[in-house]
């Protein structure tokens, strides 16, 4: 092949992967700008970074397929199920309390760690989240407890688990319509 045909597929190939890079990182930065919900797009990616830290990725499959893959609070929308929650069952006041103690976490993150909660290692979340449960402040507990109670509860009811897991069936047992009954004469 020509040296210059090679350098010229090379550089276009190049400039592909780049401009697509770049037309992402611009649609991350329309979406953050364009954000609309009752939670910020922050605040968002904050519930899902603490979903993820409660319930990581790694539960296998109960019948492994080629194509399964193990499953967390991430990839069963947990986190989607949290904030719809949150945004639409709670009160101002609970609203408010979550609101506050996420911007809290994610001060608290910054001066603790020196980086956002979602950009930290597995234990440093953990250990974030667990100085919530010890903490002497009231507030805090209660958003450990509601936020760990609720990612649990959103988990173990997304049919991922339910069905595919746990082997649940909505009407176990098997209807046979047409079957002889043989007569007792």
């Amino acid at each position: 092949m020509d040296r210059r045909k090679s350098l010229k597929i090379l550089g276009g190939t190049l400039t592909g992967i780049a401009g697509l890079v770049i037309v992402d990182w611009k649609w991350q930065l329309i979406d953050q700008l364009t954000h609309k919900g009752f939670f910020t797009f922050m605040e968002e990616k904050l519930i899902s970074a603490i979903a993820d830290t409660i319930i990581p990725e790694g539960l296998p499959p109960k019948v492994p397929t080629p194509d399964s893959k193990p499953i967390g609070a991430l990839s069963t929308g947990t986190d989607k199920f949290l904030i719809r929650l949150f945004e639409h069952c709670y009160e101002k006041e609970q609203q408010d309390m979550i609101k506050a103690l996420l911007a809290s976490l994610s001060k608290k993150s910054r001066t603790d760690l020196g980086k956002s909660f979602d950009s930290a290692s597995q234990d440093e979340r953990e250990r974030m989240l667990l100085s919530l449960d010890s903490s002497l402040i009231e507030e805090e507990k209660k958003f450990f407890d509601l936020i760990k109670s609720q990612t649990i509860t959103g988990f173990t009811t997304v049919k991922e688990v339910m069905a595919d897991y746990r082997g649940y069936q909505v009407a176990p047992g098997f209807f046979n319509g047409c079957i002889e009954v043989p007569s007792q004469a």
